[in-house]
């Protein structure tokens, strides 16, 4: 893209790398482009579309609330961003579950999408990931979301095509909200 077809920026131009791509102010690339709800990017300035919120959580507990609200929302793109922040600060099985969850979410954006394929792969992927974990870990209710994961996967399995509504996130009845791995603070590291 020419200097002159960029549109104004209120900031500095993160697209003065080399390459012409958007950077980061560490130099990583990162894409600034506006995305729909549904991750898509968009053209610079697009108007009139409902675009995905910026979220920038100081906490993994804080992500995590955010992703669960985006969940009931039914923007899975931005929940399964949001979420990602559980999943690396996990290890080992409560890592495969936060994986999983964020698959669900995923498929739901390929369902919303209208990619059937990808929705159905990934289902299958998620269900792999849920199925080590217990039925019920830190206020999620892996058992529900095991039986939409599969429900969806299997209409999807029989050319039907499900609606990408996973229902409110799975919490367990009286339970505290889950809130993502607690940080490590035995000194004895731990972690990805």
């Amino acid at each position: 893209m020419s200097d002159d077809a960029r549109p104004p920026s209120d900031g500095p131009d993160r697209r003065d790398g080399p390459d012409g791509r958007d950077r980061r102010d560490d130099g990583r690339p990162e894409q600034a482009r506006p995305r729909d709800r549904t991750g898509r990017p968009l053209p610079y300035g697009t108007t009139g579309v409902a675009l995905t919120e910026p979220a920038d959580p100081a906490t993994v507990a804080e992500a995590v609330a955010l992703g669960l609200t985006r969940w009931d929302e039914q923007r899975y793109f931005e929940a399964h961003e949001l979420l990602e922040h559980a999943w690396k600060a996990a290890s080992g099985v409560e890592r495969d579950l936060w994986k999983g969850v964020i698959q669900v979410a995923v498929a739901g954006v390929h369902l919303q999408r209208d990619n059937r394929l990808g929705a159905h792969r990934l289902l299958g992927r998620a269900l792999d990931r849920l199925g080590t974990a217990p039925d019920e870990h830190d206020g999620v209710d892996v058992a529900r979301l095991r039986t939409t994961a599969t429900a969806a996967r299997d209409r999807l399995a029989a050319g039907d095509a499900p609606a990408a509504d996973w229902g409110p996130f799975p919490t367990v009845p009286g339970a505290p909200t889950p809130t993502g791995p607690r940080p490590d603070t035995s000194g004895h590291g731990g972690g990805p």
